[in-house]
């Protein structure tokens, strides 16, 4: 999972360079979406977790599982979350929670 964030980290960096209007303006979008709203950005967080779970996005799994750490989710949040999407995704989307179980060992913050 280290490395998958390194790569999309690395992706990232090259895109915003070869087209930094689009980057910037996609980047803002993003930021306007995860505002706190009448849904909280935890609550955003934990569906984008779930969609990327769904949609079996490692590199989507990575990131919105240390977004919603961030954002003040919790590992057993994250776990619910994901059975909401192993109940819309099925069988593949079961298998993706390896990948939920990486990132969560990675992003956590120990006390």
């Amino acid at each position: 999972m280290k490395e998958l964030m390194k790569e999309l980290q690395s992706g990232m960096f090259e895109l915003s360079r070869s087209n930094p209007e689009e980057f910037k303006k996609f980047s803002e979008f993003a930021s306007s979406v995860y505002r706190d709203g009448k849904i909280s950005k935890k609550t955003k967080e934990l569906i984008a977790l779930a969609i990327s779970v769904v949609i079996r996005c490692p590199y989507c799994i990575g990131a919105h599982t240390e977004s919603a750490f961030e954002a003040g989710a919790t590992r057993e949040e994250m776990l619910e979350a994901a059975t909401v999407a192993i109940l819309m995704g099925g069988g593949p989307a079961l298998t993706y929670v390896a990948e939920l179980k990486k990132a969560m060992d990675l992003f956590e913050k120990k006390e």
